[in-house]
């Protein structure tokens, strides 16, 4: 399938966000690919990127309703891929289970400890990244993100308003991409942030 004329393109974002599954699937068959490509290429694990490229254009149907069809389509898009691979590896560091899983499925690949050390490494920028946080956002960015609790949980938790919650989110998202930006030579291949990023 081929992507029709910026017209036609741009009723076809009026219709997803209007819950239209027809335009979801013309998405979905011009992107999925090139989305798969582009995680296959950070994950390494064949698998892992099918299982993530599914993840995206989930989250793509559940949040259709705030695609804004005068943007680009296709970098909403990517920006929404980045965030299901960065939650990723944030659930791997803090699952065992699940990194006893990624190394068997790891086994199954062609470069097993190659493949092994560059998910390890890049947790471990991402662990970086979070601790170079303020501490405040940092603590805020930990309950949110890593424990998964809702800003409203943890605005009573913390005693401030679900606003600041929001703020402090925004910032410390920033910053994280920042440092992996930063320090995307430390990726060895070559990486999340100059794939997404450009």
């Amino acid at each position: 399938m081929t992507l029709l004329d910026n017209d036609s393109e741009l009723d076809y974002l009026h219709r997803l966000r209007n819950g239209d599954q027809r335009a979801f699937i013309y998405f979905y068959d011009i992107f999925k690919l090139p989305i798969y490509r582009k995680l296959l290429k950070m994950v390494r694990i064949k698998h892992l990127a099918e299982e993530l490229t599914q993840d995206v254009f989930v989250r793509i149907w559940d949040k259709r309703a705030l695609i804004d069809p005068e943007q680009s389509f296709k970098s909403y898009l990517y920006r929404i891929a980045q965030h299901i691979l960065y939650d990723f590896y944030r659930k791997v560091a803090r699952d065992e289970r699940l990194q006893d899983e990624i190394r068997l499925l790891v086994l199954n690949e062609q470069n097993p400890t190659d493949d092994w050390l560059f998910l390890k490494e890049t947790q471990n920028i991402l662990d970086q990244a979070i601790s170079s946080l303020p501490e405040q956002q940092r603590q805020i960015y930990t309950l949110c993100k890593m424990k998964g609790k809702s800003y409203k949980e943890v605005a009573l938790e913390l005693g401030i308003s679900v606003h600041t919650i929001s703020t402090h989110m925004t910032r410390a998202s920033k910053k994280i991409q920042e440092f992996m930006t930063k320090y995307q030579n430390l990726i060895l291949i070559s990486g999340i942030c100059s794939t997404f990023f450009k």
